[in-house]
């Protein structure tokens, strides 16, 4: 799968003749290229080009005489950035790549402007929703996921059944809006993938991190995610309480839907996606997990079935919930929960 948009960091002295004859004539002569000026002033002290290609993909460059704050490990002077979900010129081939927050501030943000405007220009739907425009921005605007990412928002309600792309995105823009996860955007974003190809079972379930990131965050938990443990895997998340300092690894799985998978029944798929997580992962670290089992991607009669049955789920302690768009949630719990989440979900 390919990654997230990230910037190239090209040191040496850069004009507008070398960025004609070592950036944009080879652009143009592989995909036909359009240069112009960026559609925002980029910072200041910089110059800076737009190239559009004629496939629909895109590249931003600006140049600097004085890099003043360039990235941990890097040093000053000359320098361009290039960011683009294109083909990158061989002049760029051997440049170190650094993620959104690892440029320079006023550059990042300059990008940023650029690439919110075309994607707002192509989606203008997603206008109302600045924050998940924002946070999965890395991802809109990648190389081989803009198609996907921007599709399972737009016509499949960011995995909620039965919901409008309205409902389903302004969920996942209540759940950025309070900035919880934005200093873990790019790990995070990237969850969602960057690949060519629809994968809705995958993308389902990175949405899973996301509400249980909201739920903690809801019952009064700082979280942290990506919590690497002495098996060598990583947990998705670690949830503090701030009053006490007591921390909780929590892990997430979230089942398909009886139509999507083998299993007779939703009780039977709900015992089966929690079996695959305790047998691996689970069972690797021994212990000490609160597993999270998210039936989001079940339609109302289905999680019903689950709601009367309460299955075991062959790890304790385990929580069995499902999400709606409003925010609402319910769920049950097996074993001793560690962490209080009474103020976000409704125990049935």
């Amino acid at each position: 799968m390919a990654q997230p948009l990230r910037f190239r960091r090209a040191p040496g002295g850069w004009s507008a003749d070398r960025v004609r004859s070592q950036l944009e004539r080879p652009l143009d002569d592989n995909l036909g290229a359009t240069a112009s000026d960026p559609w925002f002033a980029p910072p200041s002290g910089y110059e800076a080009r737009r190239f559009d290609m004629d496939d629909g993909s895109f590249a931003l460059f600006c140049w600097t005489d004085d890099d003043r704050d360039p990235p941990e490990g890097a040093g000053g002077g000359p320098v361009g950035y290039w960011v683009g979900n294109t083909e990158t010129p061989s002049e760029l081939w051997r440049t170190d790549k650094y993620g959104f927050d690892e440029v320079p501030y006023p550059v990042s943000r300059w990008v940023q402007r650029e690439l919110l405007a075309a994607l707002h220009d192509d989606e203008p739907w997603l206008a109302a929703y600045p924050h998940v425009s924002w946070f999965f921005l890395p991802v809109f605007c990648s190389k081989d996921g803009a198609e996907t990412t921007r599709a399972f928002f737009r016509d499949h309600a960011a995995g909620f059944p039965d919901a409008t792309r309205e409902e389903g995105t302004r969920f996942l823009e209540e759940t950025l809006r309070p900035g919880t996860l934005d200093e873990y955007r790019e790990v995070m974003a990237g969850k969602l993938g960057t690949s060519a190809s629809l994968d809705l079972v995958r993308m389902s379930a990175a949405i899973a991190e996301f509400t249980a990131a909201r739920i903690l965050t809801e019952a009064g938990y700082e979280v942290t995610p990506e919590i690497e443990v002495t098996t060598g895997h990583s947990l998705d998340y670690r949830a503090t309480d701030p009053d006490t300092g007591n921390a909780s690894l929590v892990e997430v799985t979230r089942p398909q839907p009886v139509s999507g998978r083998s299993a007779s029944d939703p009780v039977a798929a709900v015992r089966d996606t929690a079996e695959t997580k305790t047998s691996g992962q689970l069972e690797a670290h021994g212990g000490g997990v609160t597993l999270f089992v998210d039936c989001t991607s079940f339609p109302a009669d289905d999680w019903a079935a689950v709601r009367e049955a309460q299955p075991e789920v062959r790890h304790r302690p385990a929580v069995v919930l499902r999400a709606r768009p409003d925010g609402y949630v319910e769920g049950y719990r097996k074993g001793s929960v560690p962490v209080d989440l009474s103020a976000a979900i409704d125990w049935v």
